[in-house]
């Protein structure tokens, strides 16, 4: 809840105790600060939303959170090795891929983490509109400086999909699958996308953002999307918990991300391919400048999808749409 990324301490130690009393002299002490002071942020977290309850001579106790995918739930729900070192959370804002990249160039640290409630202006890849509405979804970026070379980021955004999709399959037990170049679907209909942004010389990453909006509560969506977007609420016909599904795909990620850096992308990869809906299948890619359709036969490891035509062709497309053929 700090504006510089760092955690509120106290709300940290009322989660580790939560359910628990703890007086105010202790909570005094343990902080260097007057009883007074902790009770005026006892009520700067019930005006969060909050439960905590007081009894004289007693203490607080921490009841029940908000759903709110605070700094401190996302740490209290670690531990992380690298990913959340600063987690700057926003109520709402533009676009968190565009916050990360600021907070990038000013020096921000290799996992930093930029998580809102509500983005006003999210982006999706070619510049297209995410919607993201207040507390129903997870609007989060990760600010990283890995050590590939520029043309294997691609790889990073394959990595993002695997951690996506095995930890919407984990805890909500539904079929996520993974469409080419950077979508989750779940019974043919979107539920999250990947935006991977990077600022690199020829030879050198300087630092790359990887955006990820996942519709997880939304109940309905606006016309133009209604009838190719889902969310986990609609895919398992009940509320998900944003925080349990938010720190699963987290600590998925940092364990593929760790396997990334240490030279084992052929193992992510292998998942990649077992989670693809599009291998084996016939699709449809639309490009800037080209259209082309066959059976998607695999993807290297540039992230280029292989493509064989009805000529007998196989063709290497780096980006484009791609729709399912019958």
């Amino acid at each position: 809840m700090a504006k510089d990324g760092s955690v509120n301490e106290l709300l940290l130690f009322l989660l580790s105790k939560k359910g628990i009393y703890v007086s105010g002299e202790e909570l005094s002490e343990k902080f260097g600060v007057s009883r007074t002071a902790i009770w005026k942020q006892i009520n700067r977290l019930r005006e969060l939303g909050y439960e905590i309850d007081s009894v004289p001579r007693v203490g607080y106790c921490l009841k029940k959170s908000p759903d709110l995918l605070l700094p401190e739930e996302i740490v209290q729900n670690g531990p992380f090795e690298f990913l959340a070192s600063k987690i700057y959370h926003y109520t709402s804002i533009g676009s968190t891929n565009d916050e990360a990249k600021k907070l990038a160039q000013m020096g921000a640290p290799h996992g930093t983490l930029v998580i809102a409630e509500e983005q006003t202006g999210g982006r999706g890849r070619l510049g297209r509109k995410w919607v993201s509405p207040p507390g129903q979804g997870i609007w989060l970026s990760i600010i990283l400086r890995p050590s590939l070379e520029p043309s294997e980021a691609p790889r990073i955004t394959m990595a993002c999909a695997v951690a996506a999709a095995k930890a919407i399959r984990q805890e909500v037990g539904v079929n996520c699958l993974i469409k080419w170049p950077n979508d989750l679907l779940i019974d043919g209909k979107k539920v999250a996308g990947i935006l991977t942004e990077m600022s690199a010389d020829m030879d050198k990453i300087h630092y790359v953002v990887t955006g990820i909006g996942m519709n997880v509560n939304n109940a309905e969506f606006p016309p133009d999307i209604e009838k190719t977007a889902t969310s986990l609420k609609l895919a398992s016909g009940e509320e998900v918990e944003r925080l349990k599904i938010l720190t699963q795909f987290l600590s998925q990620f940092e364990e593929i991300y760790r396997s990334l850096e240490g030279g084992k992308f052929e193992a992510i990869l292998g998942e990649w391919r077992q989670l693809s809906c599009n291998l084996g299948k016939r699709v449809r890619i639309i490009g800037r400048n080209f259209e082309l359709e066959g059976t998607a036969l695999d993807v290297d490891g540039d992230g280029a999808l292989l493509i064989k035509t009805d000529e007998g062709q196989v063709e290497r497309v780096l980006s484009g749409d791609v729709s399912l053929r019958e």
